[in-house]
């Protein structure tokens, strides 16, 4: 444009030497400011379509925010919802042929044995974290994070809205007394502390974890001796319905007849799938602890 002006400028000279010169710049139109282009519209992630889960916890979570249609197969422990696609595959010894068998897009784990992600990824096969919590906040958002892996955001955020509102709840009906605690995960006396998700329940309650001080390490499942917990007398003893054996079993073991839980008859049994599994079930594990621990306080005569 600015050259054909140019031209215009020197002919006029031509016809009119007392004309003064046109300037160039006084001649251009103003320039224009050139339209913003919109932001793109960021895409939604494409669901995985083919989802093996090697973690009971991680199966639970993904029903209850209505994943279940995309998962194709599940480890053997993941025995709950009934729905869910029960396999012969191994979470703990896993094997990434047997996986792969299945033709997944997406693998949820919950450890890596057995270079587990490097073999997935290896061949494209995308791998999603989803450790045990240790506490409950943690709890809340790695349930955010699996939805967001599976493409199902909002139902996550539904389900940890409807848990924090459970677990308030039964949080709330417990009495905050420093009761003493123990739970029990096996005959060998392997216990929880409040490093872990099961212990974090207790340490809201206001309880006193006798497993906390075994804890040195900070891992969250700290192995105790039978001398320890008889010394640290609890007054509520928590075992679940796997152990192989009774409350009354343990009330029966030598020197344990003057432990305060024994002696006042406070040793609760709960389901050992929901108290060691976060996820949807888990606010009825925090109700039965609540409710037991009543007893503790206001003993029925």
């Amino acid at each position: 444009m600015l050259l054909a002006l140019a031209l215009v400028v020197t002919a006029c000279g031509n016809d009119d030497d007392d004309a003064e010169p046109v300037s160039t710049e006084e001649a251009a139109p103003p320039p224009t400011e050139a339209a913003p282009s919109p932001a793109p519209t960021p895409a939604e992630p494409e669901r995985p379509q083919r989802i093996v889960s090697l973690s009971p916890m991680a199966t639970e979570v993904l029903f209850a925010i209505g994943a279940g249609e995309q998962v194709v197969a599940v480890d053997e422990f993941s025995n709950y919802p009934p729905e869910a696609p029960v396999t012969d595959l191994s979470g703990w010894d896993p094997n990434v042929e047997a996986v792969l068998s299945y033709e997944p897009d997406l693998v949820v784990i919950a450890n890596d044995a057995n270079d587990l992600v490097a073999g997935l990824e290896a061949v494209g096969v995308e791998v999603h974290l989803s450790m045990a919590p240790n506490d409950l906040g943690r709890g809340y958002v790695s349930a955010i994070e699996l939805g967001a892996a599976v493409g199902r955001i909002d139902e996550a955020q539904a389900l940890v809205a409807d848990l924090q509102a459970q677990i308030n709840d039964a949080l709330a009906a417990a009495p905050d007394v420093p009761v003493r605690i123990y739970h029990e995960l096996d005959n060998t006396y392997f216990s929880v502390s409040s490093n872990s998700f099961i212990g974090a329940v207790y340490a809201a309650m206001g309880t006193i974890n006798i497993a906390d001080e075994a804890d040195t390490d900070g891992y969250g499942y700290p192995q105790l001796t039978e001398e320890y917990v008889v010394e640290a007398d609890p007054e509520l003893i928590v075992i679940t319905d796997l152990v192989g054996y009774t409350p009354e079993d343990v009330a029966a073991r030598p020197g344990w007849g003057e432990v305060a839980a024994v002696r006042n008859g406070n040793i609760v049994v709960v389901n050992a799938d929901i108290a060691s599994r976060w996820g949807p079930r888990f606010p009825q594990f925090v109700e039965a602890v609540a409710e037991a621990l009543q007893s503790v306080v206001a003993p029925v005569s």
